[in-house]
């Protein structure tokens, strides 16, 4: 099969796929997709063995990467920690009510070893997954989590040195937050602002020797995929690990973390992109330490629960950080999107996330409309019925946003205007885009009322001339006179969490 996109993916040396400047990532969560697929095909199925009708499935949505969430070998006494813990067992019964023991696989954030679980094919199952989806001109992500492993990972016992340690009075005064390890007392890994994680073992980001033990790991990764997932990757930061672990952690080093790592995984693998997990408004930040591309979070809290204003303020960054973004309405750390945008403004949501500068990433289960979130501690969910006209959309959006204006022209914030006894066009929001003679403008609204605006767009080459504008959403068409839509702005009239996708012809 031809590789999908082939003149904007190359494949590198028969492997891997160089990435495009705005790249599209799917999201899978690997052992239930396999597992969904094992029962579907009444077989077990492995990365080794995917069917290739799945495989050609995920390329006719033109994805340039597919992120294969949760590879790598799990702890199975994590397992029974959380089998056992009282809050997780609440949330797999609220998530998968009749769960049982063995639908708990552990996190695939407190690794054992970075090597493929054997369940899911090992590593020459990955090999040849990623061999698939590069005939097909999609890349492959993996995940690295810098900040803990599994309480059982070999460094436990053969590198204590390699983690934040503790005192038999810790231990005594703290028993949540620190075990027992032979003769020695480690932390748990934990985020600041949340208890400490019962299944990991904190690794102590300032210590000389664990950072080149890391950029060993990291760069064995970046081996085998075109892109890597670091996990809540601002915790390892200097200011942030000496605030978490104060004294214990030592000294900070004069260079950043990943200032030291990721330029020498890039010496050995200099195609692969990094991606950061982020938070707490250090985006630009790590972006500026070397990440390729940072969650924008902030845009999914504002879309979600803030004002139209403060989305546009959001949109008003420097444009050359925004094109480092990763623009999400879900993925396996958030609830799931149908559960937060109801109906209509799921829509208007989407349209708007994913049609702006930066990478893209949907969610495996978005598309169907989805709407509890399983804990990736789990390898089974619940059966639910699948949103046919939400999928139908998806598929239209996933396929506009690979246009030549979206995937490389240019992209502009538009100016609203309204009238003096009208405001509405303040819940609006509208940018454009151009390639060659190519052009898109997108239009929301962002409320529940009925708004009107006049749309400033850049393009004095209207002029003159009369426009259809193809509504790709919607398969609407409208024709507009180029003077006019220059001389007062595209008149638009939307109704509540309405919106335009427009090609002008």
């Amino acid at each position: 099969m031809s590789p999908t996109g082939q003149t904007q993916r190359e494949k590198l040396n028969g492997t891997g796929v160089a990435l495009p400047a705005r790249p599209v990532i799917y999201e899978i969560n690997t052992w239930l997709w396999l597992r969904e697929l094992s029962r579907q095909h009444g077989r077990p199925v492995t990365l080794a063995d995917v069917p290739a009708a799945t495989w050609d499935a995920l390329a006719e949505f033109r994805f340039d990467v597919v992120w294969l969430m949760g590879v790598w070998q799990r702890s199975p006494a994590g397992a029974a920690i959380l089998i056992n813990d009282p809050a997780r067992r609440q949330r797999f019964d609220e998530a998968l009510p009749g769960w049982k023991a063995d639908d708990v696989i552990g996190s695939p954030y407190a690794v054992q070893c970075y090597t493929v679980d054997p369940a899911l094919g090992g590593d020459a199952g990955l090999a040849a997954a990623r061999a698939e989806l590069a005939e097909r001109g999609i890349g492959l992500m993996l995940d690295f989590a810098p900040n803990n492993v599994a309480r059982d990972h070999d460094w436990v016992t053969t590198r204590p040195e390699y983690f934040v340690r503790g005192t038999a009075e810790d231990l005594a005064a703290a028993p949540e937050a620190f075990f027992a390890a032979g003769d020695q007392v480690i932390a748990h890994g934990r985020d600041p602002n949340f208890p400490p994680w019962p299944d990991a073992a904190q690794l102590n980001a300032f210590d000389p020797a664990q950072r080149a033990a890391a950029i060993a790991t990291l760069s064995d990764i970046a081996a085998r995929c075109d892109a890597v997932r670091c996990e809540t990757a601002m915790l390892v930061a200097n200011a942030i690990f000496a605030g978490t672990w104060g004294e214990r952690a030592g000294t900070p080093p004069e260079q950043e973390y990943w200032r030291e790592v990721l330029p020498a995984v890039r010496a050995a693998q200099p195609d692969v992109r990094f991606f950061a997990e982020v938070y707490w408004d250090m985006e630009w930040e790590l972006q500026q330490q070397g990440f390729d591309f940072c969650y924008d979070k902030r845009l999914y809290d504002r879309l979600a629960y803030e004002t139209v204003e403060s989305v546009r303020g959001h949109l008003m960054a420097d444009l050359a950080y925004q094109e480092r973004l990763v623009r999400f309405l879900e993925n396996h750390d958030e609830p799931r999107a149908a559960a937060v945008f109801p109906a209509s403004r799921a829509l208007a949501a989407a349209l708007a996330a994913y049609t702006l500068p930066g990478a893209k990433l949907f969610h495996q289960g978005q598309f169907e409309g989805y709407t509890a979130r399983v804990p990736t501690a789990l390898s089974r969910r619940p059966s639910r019925p699948i949103d046919r006209a939400l999928q139908a959309f998806y598929r239209r959006l996933a396929l506009a946003i690979q246009s030549p204006p979206l995937r490389d022209g240019q992209w502009r914030l538009c100016a609203l205007n309204g009238w003096p006894d009208n405001i509405s066009y303040n819940n609006l929001v509208a940018w454009c885009w151009q390639a060659g003679d190519e052009r898109r403008l997108v239009v929301v609204n962002l409320s529940s009322h009925t708004s009107q605006a006049r749309v400033q767009l850049p393009w004095p080459e209207l002029a003159g001339q009369n426009w259809v504008l193809e509504d790709i959403m919607e398969e609407r068409h409208y024709e507009h006179g180029g003077d006019e839509i220059l001389n007062m702005g595209l008149f638009v009239e939307l109704a509540p969490w309405g919106r335009h996708l427009f090609a002008f012809r």
